[in-house]
């Protein structure tokens, strides 16, 4: 577990370090050299970059049973899956949630557990929003067992103009609901398959905030 993400004490994640490193020199040797609509526009780019890259410090006093949205932005999906046919392996239900660029792009762990595995998988850059984006695009599967058993999977999907999927945890870590674990730079959306006795409280466009809204309880 990469405790310095974890319990990050900046305004942004440190992901976002570079950008804003990069675009400050940008801008002061632009503005230096008195090309001001260059150094307007890194200016512009580097605001942009703390803004995409910010990270709120979020508290929750969220029920043991609970299950928490892992990411910033809207419901995309609420489906019943009866077949095992999905990477939980049972009749799931899967709770799909689509940041735009405007959201929090860190990603919350949803329920309080221990990580079993953790498999990256490369892929295609369609647009998270679309169906296929969850079949080929790049992503990232954590698999987490809760202590009384309950198998949850949650799934970091890259975007159309995302390159890069952050992973701050390893199998093994205990984690508790709420807490950071990743990032995926740009536009994205993490999965959640829930076992299917689960009680769903999402709903479709509903907006949810990583680590604070409730989506669900365990049985």
């Amino acid at each position: 577990m990469d405790e310095s993400r974890i319990n990050n004490k900046w305004p942004v994640a440190k992901e976002g370090f570079p950008f804003l490193f990069i675009g400050c020199v940008l801008t002061f040797l632009f503005s230096y050299l008195g090309i001001l609509f260059l150094s307007a526009l890194t200016a512009f780019a580097t605001l942009f970059a703390g803004f995409f890259f910010r990270d709120p410090d979020r508290k929750n006093f969220v029920s043991e049973k609970a299950v928490v949205a892992p990411a910033d932005g809207k419901i995309l999906e609420v489906r019943h899956l009866e077949d095992s046919k999905n990477p939980l392996g049972q009749p799931a239900i899967k709770v799909s949630v689509f940041m735009t660029v405007f959201n929090v792009h860190v990603n919350r762990i949803p329920v309080a557990s221990v990580i079993n595995e953790i498999t990256y998988n490369p892929g295609k850059f369609f647009s998270a929003n679309l169906d296929k984006a969850s079949k080929y695009n790049e992503n990232n599967r954590i698999t987490l067992e809760t202590h009384d058993a309950h198998k949850v999977v949650f799934i970091q999907i890259a975007g159309l103009i995302a390159r890069r999927i952050a992973c701050w945890v390893k199998a093994g870590d205990r984690v508790v609901a709420g807490q950071r674990f990743g990032l995926i730079r740009f536009g994205s959306r993490v999965e959640v398959y829930l076992p299917d006795d689960t009680q769903i409280t999402a709903h479709m466009n509903q907006k949810v905030r990583a680590g604070q809204t409730i989506i669900g309880y365990l049985s």
